[in-house]
Parts: structure tokens; C-alpha cells; sequence
């Protein structure tokens, strides 16, 4: 009987693409409610709590991919950016400043690109490991 090998790369990478696509339906669903009944401004709870499970699952992702990784930069680059994405979507739910949305957009792009970037380059599985 094999065992999956789930990749946290694949993960982080699915986990990023789906969190920035959450965010860019975002406004459509506002503009879905403006044309009810209730022109309430409040987000769906189940729609919000989104950011959190992502947030779990990049982390999770992220955890495993440190582990796995042979460059210590690429290590740093994915907990700041993950750190930098939580707290904008931590403000966000807060109210505690207005800032543009591209900048979530970006961390979750940048998570992305990380995550490919150490899959293609810096995994080690084995005793191939790159040494940049």
C-alpha cells in the first residue's frame, strides 16, 4: 500500500492561488448584495472566515517547507511574507487602517512564487539538494 507524499510546496502554492482568488470575488459578492433585499455591508461569516483557514493552511504549508528547504533566504522570504499577509488580512478584519487591497494581493502572489521557486530549486528530499 503507497502512501501519498503531499508536497507542502503544491499545498502552499494551491493555498496562496485560492486565497487571492477568495480576495478578488470579494467585491463581486458585495456588489451580488447590493442588489438584495437587505443592502446590509456585512461579509457572509463562512465567506470571512476564509482568510483564516488559508492563513492555517499557508502556515501549515510553510512549516513543512522550511523543514524541507536547503536556502536559508528563501526560508526567511516565506514566514515575513506570511507574517506580512496575516497582518494585512488581521487589519482588515480590525478596521485598523485603510490600505489598498493590492498589497494582499501581492503577499499572496509572493507566497506563491515562493513556493514554486523552492520546489524548482531549493527542496531537498534527498542528497540533491541545492546549495545556492
Amino acid at each position: 500500500m503507497k502512501i501519498i507524499d503531499i508536497n507542502s510546496d503544491h499545498i502552499g502554492v494551491t493555498a496562496s492561488s485560492l486565497c487571492m482568488l477568495h480576495c478578488l470575488f470579494t467585491p463581486f459578492l458585495f456588489l451580488s448584495q447590493a442588489t438584495s433585499v437587505t443592502l446590509t455591508q456585512e461579509i457572509p461569516f463562512l465567506w470571512q472566515s476564509l482568510n483564516y483557514v488559508f492563513l492555517l493552511i499557508s502556515f501549515l504549508a510553510i512549516y513543512h517547507t522550511v523543514k524541507n528547504s536547503t536556502k536559508l533566504s528563501v526560508k526567511v522570504l516565506l514566514v515575513s511574507t506570511w507574517l506580512i499577509l496575516s497582518s494585512l488580512i488581521i487589519n482588515e478584519f480590525l478596521e485598523i487602517s485603510s490600505l489598498p487591497e493590492i498589497y494582499t494581493y501581492a503577499a499572496a502572489i509572493s507566497l506563491s512564487g515562493l513556493h514554486v521557486y523552492n520546489l524548482k530549486y531549493c527542496r531537498c528530499d534527498d542528497d540533491k539538494c541545492c546549495k545556492h
